[in-house]
């Protein structure tokens, strides 16, 4: 699943493309003992707290590996099933402490009684428009494991209208028990069917339900999107989000990862209908009533959350680029052409992960559906891909490079997942990082191959490295590995530390081991555990294979503590003193807090190269450097983690830029602030090096990119200080507006992918910070494209751009122009510019009628987030906001309760912008006496955020000042 994350960019430059998800067999044998460079010292097991049992888990796991070696990895229903742990032992588990370390503790995940066993489900439902309902029929195949008068599975808003049990006993004879008394757990979201006599072990059975389920409203299970008519009315699609406990709603099922099954699914709609799901049609059947049923092939094995299944007015286009077919799917309301594009980067995508993978994409067919209503980005259902309108129909007349971007590492983010998550699929929910950090580093890895001059190896450093270590750096972060007990936990855990660490540990480790023995590694893996579940020491196991290094000993310290360490640079001459601690952004680390010592790989960069064999594994640690005028450690910034320099070494780093790679200059500026933040260093030290870097003619578009993101995190840490923001935007305006008027605004077809992104980079940054030359030309444009007719006077790169520089210098003409513009737009992308940049204004009426179009029903629920975003631009946007949440919130958390995946982002949307003590405590009292249910820990990490720049403001006040010349 595509993950919709909050914008990176500074606040008041509009967000030109959101970070991929909120978004990217040869083998040697295995090696009893590690081979690790020598100079790599391991931690000793008082000083952390996993060596030691990594490194007997390691040994336990080769024996294990040992035994099953010649089990065969093809596709076998019965010999590839989970294997299932009785209950109390799988309600140990291993986790992260407050101090870092680890504790066992008993957890109540949800997990199901194991006395059963699913291994096929047998499923039809039918969908009604005109009700908004769908009954639904489901036989499920089951071993019975254990003597049993009780089964328990999962449902949630479903009414069950019969039961029945068929048991096949072990000698052949079959009996029928009906009427089962059935019990609800609301809590648990599950079922009880109790018999009056026992399903004896090692029978066979089938459990047969009828029900009637909702076509729901919130975009979970299965549920009910609505696209526009020509004549204004409303056409019905029935889809599916199951991802990640909402299978569940739509049929009774043992809805957990860890138990795969094997699904034929039948569908019955009115003839002129498209029915989808994950696999080819069988055959299809005319019914008394008129409809028609379909009936799909059956699937391989796979999870319940990767279920799905269409019913509505579709219109597709296919290619036969790829081996199998595939099709791009769209409602009646959409330009089916739009989706060419999708259809050839699926073909290209498909074709590198087999290849590099080792292993054929398994399934018929690929077809890849938008959606008008859909809460996530996309969603990887097998052979069933599920997208946001705007991520998958592209039409490069009305988009810009930026979204053409976005599309690509959606689609390849979610093709990686067939692989990473479905063919070889986590064992719970705690190991999500397997498949989701993978898919974003598996989109930015095949996105680099196929369009190297996109640069995208490059701005990893300046989107998932950034995204990751800014969430990380709060208390309230979570380890990468996390136990989650309960559906809303689950949600929760879909964010940074989940795709955006898992993908920087996974490029870490594949730089450390170099990408051919890493590749090996990864083929062994999926090839090993192909159809079966599988978890992080199966993976680190088939690494060490390939590498003779033990691996688990290393990257457990990085999966299994929340945080990371900065490492701070002394210098006495040749002589060099590295110490690593753990990083908090709020700069107050308490003892307990720091015992976590990481194996950090430094790759020291000298002007005679990089030294890739010096390692930090202890708490301190003195280097030679025989020619000290110019070194950096973390070469092109591929360790997690970052480096403190004194005010002097990053002075001469940012004059020595030419010695540094891009992506090196991209962490050097973004560490600069984080430490700012904390303490660690002076805001004045972040500013000197921007003015160094521009004073140098830096020319890299992710350079400036993060300058001007960092320099709006400064402002929006003083947003309530008007005379600091309005002096800081006057240093913006000084810094780029030479960039912009050189560059121009004119798009020409030479203009590379990367160059169409910077030039609109500059127009916005100079343009929002008030220079007088780009606000006249945005105006000029916005006139034409408005008022004039002339829809070619704005380019697709800078349209978002453009409206906010009228929208900030203008009033409630240029506000209902572009309102007029969303309701009216073509395309999706066009929608959301819009909507993105109401948040813009200045003026506090028309800051209300943005909040007041929130829940009015006149924009979808999905998009919510878009003018939220805007508003968040301003101080007086900001308070609106945290106002808006309180007012309305019995409102809010009704549309978006405590199972949907959008409560935490709006919370935290409303909340994160603040930066005073007495908004703090406002809203922790507005919190107080209220259920956090779905949103405590989104909560807790704005919270944290807040305090980081309260403190930060503390501390560098005076220091800012006097820098921007102010006293």
């Amino acid at each position: 699943m595509s993950l919709l994350r909050q914008p990176t960019r500074h606040a008041e430059l509009i967000s030109r493309r959101i970070p991929p998800s909120l978004l990217r067999t040869h083998s040697s044998g295995f090696q009893s003992q590690s081979r690790i460079p020598s100079s790599f010292q391991l931690p000793s097991s008082h000083n952390c707290r996993y060596f030691s049992c990594s490194q007997s888990h390691f040994k336990i796991i080769a024996t294990q590996l040992s035994r099953r070696a010649s089990r065969p990895t093809h596709y076998n229903a019965h010999e590839t099933q989970a294997i299932r742990h009785c209950s109390y032992r799988r309600n140990m588990c291993r986790h992260a402490d407050n101090d870092g370390g680890s504790a066992t503790t008993t957890l109540d995940h949800g997990l199901l009684p194991t006395n059963v066993v699913p291994r096929h489900y047998d499923l039809t439902l039918e969908p009604h428009f005109e009700t908004l309902k769908f009954d639904g029929s489901v036989k499920i195949d089951l071993d019975v494991a254990e003597d049993s008068r009780t089964i328990t599975l999962h449902e949630l808003e479903i009414e069950i209208k019969h039961a029945s049990l068929t048991l096949r006993a072990p000698h052949g004879q079959e009996t029928i028990w009906n009427e089962p008394e059935i019990t609800h757990d609301e809590e648990k979201q599950s079922a009880t069917f109790a018999f009056r006599d026992v399903i004896p072990k090692n029978s066979k059975a089938v459990l047969d339900i009828k029900y009637v389920g909702e076509l729901n409203d919130k975009m979970a299970g299965f549920y009910r999107s609505y696209y526009s008519n020509p004549d204004g009315s409303k056409g019905v699609i029935a889809t599916t989000q199951m991802e990640a406990t909402d299978a569940r709603r739509a049929f009774p099922c043992f809805d957990e990862p860890g138990l795969k099954a094997e699904f034929t699914v039948t569908l019955v709609a009115d003839k002129d209908l498209t029915c989808l799901s994950n696999m080819a049609v069988r055959d299809e059947k005319l019914l008394e009533s008129g409809k028609k049923a379909v009936r799909f092939n059956k699937t391989p094995l796979m999870s319940t959350y990767l279920v799905a299944f269409i019913v509505g007015k579709l219109n597709y286009i296919e290619s036969n680029a790829f081996r199998v077919p595939i099709r791009v799917y769209a409602p009646p309301s959409e330009d089916i052409e739009h989706g060419r594009y999708a259809l050839d980067i699926a073909a290209k995508g498909l074709e590198f992960y087999e290849k590099a993978f080792g292993i054929p994409y398994p399934l018929p067919k690929l077809d890849q559906v938008a959606m008008p209503d859909f809460a996530a980005g996309a969603m990887e259902n097998w052979g069933l891909v599920t997208y946001r309108t705007v991520e998958v129909l592209f039409n490069d007349k009305t988009s810009g490079a930026a979204v053409k971007e976005r599309v690509s590492s959606v689609i390849l983010h979610e093709l990686a997942h067939q692989w990473f998550g479905n063919l070889v699929t986590m064992s719970g929910w705690s190991g999500l990082w397997l498949k989701c950090g993978w898919a974003e580093f598996g989109a930015r890895y095949s996105l680099n191959a196929l369009y190297p001059e996109w640069k995208l190896k490059e701005s990893f450093v300046s989107e998932d490295l950034q995204s990751a270590l800014a969430l990380d750096g709060l208390r309230s972060s979570h380890p990468i590995e996390v136990p989650v007990s309960r559906p809303e936990d689950i949600n929760q855990i879909f964010d940074s530390i989940s795709y955006a660490k898992g993908s920087c540990v996974v490029h870490m480790l594949s730089d450390f081991l170099g990408e051919e023995v890493f590749m090996d590694g990864v083929r062994k893996y999926l090839q090993r555990h192909m159809y079966r579940n599988a978890s992080t020491n199966d993976l680190w196991l088939a690494l060490s294979e390939a590498s003779g290094k033990d691996v688990a000993s290393i990257m457990d310290i990085w999966t299994r503590n929340v945080g990371y360490p900065v490492v701070s640079v002394t210098e006495d001459g040749s002589n060099v003193r590295l110490e690593q601690h753990r990083f908090l952004a709020t700069g107050d680390v308490k003892p307990e807090e720091d015992e976590v010592l990481y194996p950090i790989f430094l790759k020291l960069r000298t002007e005679g190269g990089i030294n890739n064999d010096l390692t930090l594994t202890t708490r301190e640690r003195d280097i030679k450097i025989e020619h000290p005028d110019f070194f950096k450690i973390n070469a092109n910034c591929s360790g997690f983690y970052r480096t403190k320099y004194s005010s002097d070494r990053l002075q001469k780093l940012g004059k020595a830029a030419e010695l540094l790679t891009v992506q090196d200059r991209v962490g050097l500026v973004a560490d600069a602030c984080a430490l700012a933040t904390s303490g660690y260093q002076k805001t004045s030290d972040s500013l000197t090096l921007f003015r160094a870097l521009s004073d140098a003619g830096e020319t890299e578009f992710l350079v400036w990119d993060q300058i001007l993101s960092r320099l709006g995190s400064i402002r929006m840490a003083w947003i309530e200080h008007d005379a600091i923001v309005d002096t800081l935007l006057n240093f913006q305006r000084e810094i780029t507006s030479p960039q912009a008027h050189q560059m121009g605004w004119q798009f020409l077809p030479e203009d590379g992918h990367v160059q169409q992104q910077f030039k609109a980079l500059m127009f916005s940054a100079a343009g929002m910070s008030g220079d007088k030359l780009v606000v006249a030309a945005a105006q000029d444009m916005f006139k034409k494209f408005m008022f004039e007719g002339d829809k070619s006077a704005i380019h697709p790169n800078i349209r978002g751009s453009v409206f906010a520089i009228n929208l900030k210098n203008g009033g409630e003409k240029e506000y209902n122009a572009i309102l007029s513009f969303y309701e009216t737009a073509e395309t999706s992308d066009q929608r959301n510019s819009a909507l993105r940049t109401l948040g813009q204004t200045r003026d506090d009426r028309l800051i209300q009628r943005t909040l007041d179009l929130l829940l009015s029903g006149k924009i979808r629920d999905q998009d919510v987030y878009l003018p939220i975003g805007g508003l968040r631009a301003t101080k007086a946007g900001i308070r609106a906001l945290a106002r808006w949440m309180q007012t309305s919130w019995d409102t809010i958390y009704t549309k978006f309760p405590a199972q949907s995946s959008m409560i935490s982002s709006i919370v935290s949307y409303c909340t994160n912008g603040l930066s005073q003590e007495k908004q703090l405590e406002e809203i922790e009292q507005f919190f107080k006496d209220k259920s956090l249910k779905g949103f405590d820990r989104s909560l807790k990490q704005a919270t944290d955020s807040v305090k980081a720049k309260i403190q930060w403001q503390a501390r560098d006040t005076d220091d800012l000042r006097r820098w921007l010349g102010m006293v």
